[in-house]
Formats: C-alpha cells, structure tokens, sequence
C-alpha cells in the first residue's frame, strides 16, 4: 500500500487502557460542503481553519476534531492520527449498545458527500487501508458514521457503494 502523507492532528488523546480498535467508522466531508480538492479539511483537522475564508467555515472552525485517516478523490491517503491513539471523529456514538466510539474506533474520512458519487479511487484506497487495518487490529464491524450516530449523522450518505467496497474488501458488510 502507498504510504500516507502524514500531517499530525493535536485532536487526539490516549485511548483508555487495554482497548484497541474494534471498529471501523467511514465518514464523508468536504470544506466547504461539496466542495472538493482544498486544504480546508487538513486546516479543520489541525486547528487552522480561518473562519473568515468561507461562510460556513464561521460555525466549524472551533471545533476540536479529527480523524485517524482521510481518501481524498484522487485516492490519496492522508494519515492524522496513529491508530494506537483515539481520534476526534464520531462525537456522541453507540453501536451495538456500546457508547463512546471514538475510545474503540478507526475514523476514515472519505471526501465526499452523501449525494455526490465516490470515485474508484477512494473505493481502491479504502478497500486496501481497511485490510491494512484489518490485518493489525480485531475489526468486528465497518460501519457509517450515520450508523452509530443515527438522527444526528447522514454520512457517508446514499450515494457511498457499500456493496461495490465489501467486493474490493471481499467481506461482506458487518
């Protein structure tokens, strides 16, 4: 697998003692919203957004979060936070009756938007960063952010292929 670009996020902290990751939550994002291609998602991940340079940029800007990865739309991987480590990224969570997912979590942010097709690439990437997951950390299940965040989340939304990545995973959906 290609090696990702690193670019450390102070959005993280230890996970509690004795967890690792679980889980796996996929996300979509773009800055601004469906827009695609700027820096404006490694800006909001290390805390550099400049909430003048765009209307919407005014409400996130603030926000303390991250991701322990991100699929740009070219593929490229972006890694923000080690997997040892928990990231910023599900907010108030649960699945499977189990809350607090950012302590048992691998967050993938994939740019995109719940109504804008992902591209092969980020299927390509995804697909392989998630066996790479796999084969270092106890993955139970790979789910949407929507999932363990149902009413407050939509993404990675409609138009993310869940079938098209469980064929280049060759596992089925958990």
């Amino acid at each position: 697998m290609a090696a990702a670009t690193q670019i450390a996020s102070p959005n993280c902290d230890a996970r509690p003692a004795g967890i690792v990751p679980t889980l796996v939550i996929v996300h979509g994002i773009s800055l601004p919203p469906g827009e695609f291609g700027g820096d404006g998602i490694e800006r909001l991940f290390t805390n550099r957004l400049d909430s003048a340079a765009h209307p919407y940029y005014a409400d996130v800007a603030t926000r303390r979060v991250s991701a322990h990865f991100l699929v740009r739309r070219d593929g490229a991987l972006v890694q923000f936070v080690r997997g040892k480590d928990r990231a910023w990224h599900a907010g108030a969570s649960s699945w499977h009756g189990r809350d607090r997912c950012n302590d048992y979590s691998i967050g993938i942010e994939v740019e995109g938007a719940d109504h804008v097709r992902y591209t092969a690439a980020q299927y390509t990437m995804l697909a392989r960063l998630l066996q790479a997951i796999a084969r270092r950390y106890p993955i139970a299940a790979v789910v949407g952010h929507s999932d363990v965040a149902p009413g407050r989340k939509t993404d990675p939304g409609p138009a993310f292929d869940w079938d098209r990545l469980a064929q280049l995973t060759g596992a089925a959906r958990l």
